[in-house]
């Protein structure tokens, strides 16, 4: 329990991180170059995680690699990079909330695994208060905005559920690293053709891209799926309802947004979201028959890949035996 404890600490520091990351792309990043602020973020990140890991992808990794960098790097880190720019601090990060209960339901539909009840009904309580967040707002939310950040929550969570299905990639670091590579060199030349050459950056767009590169993305990517690999998927997803919490708390305290009574309720539903899937909450349930069966390396964590918002990028956990419970 105690380990769980300090895995769910440092994978918190993901969610964390993101949720700052709205703040500092739409404050000190220019607004018309998204392809140009996604491609600054991935490369950079990917090139430092393959120096601390250098190794290539082998055989199907090749393709894999290529799609998964596609979906978690260049197409989401576009479409989050406009978001950001498009709506408030809180907004964004409000909105990207509802990927743990799209995790749990492609999850349910790709790989037929149901949710723990726990999972599910921690993310419809943090939903509900990311919701009561959104709607208690008096400023309009510019649809374009809104449609973006829609759009990043289902290309991601696709990303992170077929990541889920492909177990049998080295480290986590490694097929971290491949991806933040491929979509990179994906959105180099788009952002070239597309956006013409980059603009000189001042020095706040420098310590920004330094923050947005290396912390929010290297760091936190890495936290993040360490922390899939020793934990329950359901409560990986659900630490990241801390995001939201992190982008609205940066949105009241820095950019000066009002928080009011219902959005206060907002935010103790998000906290109990995220309580309702702290480690060790619930049971290891059983294997459908005909699901793909692999553990992780403690018992509360086999069943990362099917339950709930599973998106393990490629890191490869002990098989399972026959003393260790399966998963739904």
């Amino acid at each position: 329990m105690e380990a769980s404890f300090r895995w769910a600490l440092l994978t918190a520091v993901a969610p964390v991180a993101w949720g700052a990351n709205y703040y500092v792309t739409r404050e000190f990043l220019p607004a018309d170059r998204p392809l140009w602020g996604a491609a600054l973020r991935a490369l950079p990140a990917g090139l430092l995680l393959l120096a601390l890991r250098p190794r290539r992808p082998r055989g199907v990794w090749w393709g894999r690699s290529a799609l998964l960098g596609l979906l978690n790097t260049a197409g989401f880190f576009v479409l989050l990079y406009v978001a950001s720019q498009s709506l408030a601090t809180s907004v964004a990060s409000t909105v990207m909330a509802a990927a743990p209960l799209v995790m749990l339901l492609l999850a349910w539909a790709l790989t037929g695994g149901r949710p723990a009840r726990a999972h599910l009904l921690g993310a419809l309580v943090g939903l509900g208060g990311v919701g009561l967040m959104l709607l208690t707002r008096a400023e309009p939310v510019s649809p374009p905005g809104l449609a973006a950040s829609a759009a990043a929550v289902l290309v991601s969570s696709l990303g992170y559920v077929l990541a889920g299905r492909w177990r049998d990639g080295p480290d986590v670091l490694a097929t971290t690293a491949w991806q933040l590579v491929a979509g990179g060199l994906v959105l180099l030349p788009a952002a070239a053709v597309f956006e013409g050459p980059p603009a000189a950056p001042t020095g706040r767009e420098l310590l920004a891209l330094g923050y947005v590169a290396l912390v929010a993305t290297a760091l936190a990517f890495t936290a993040w799926f360490a922390g899939l690999r020793h934990l329950p998927a359901g409560t990986v997803g659900l630490l990241g309802l801390l995001n939201p919490l992190t982008g609205v708390l940066l949105g009241t305290v820095v950019a000066g947004e009002e928080l009011g009574p219902l959005q206060v309720v907002g935010l103790l539903l998000v906290l109990g979201g995220v309580a309702l899937g702290r480690p060790g909450r619930t049971p290891s349930p059983s294997v459908p028959s005909g699901t793909p069966s692999s553990a992780s390396p403690s018992a509360s964590s086999v069943r990362a890949t099917e339950q709930a918002d599973g998106e393990n990028r490629g890191a490869r956990p002990p098989r399972a035996t026959a003393a260790v419970p399966r998963r739904d």
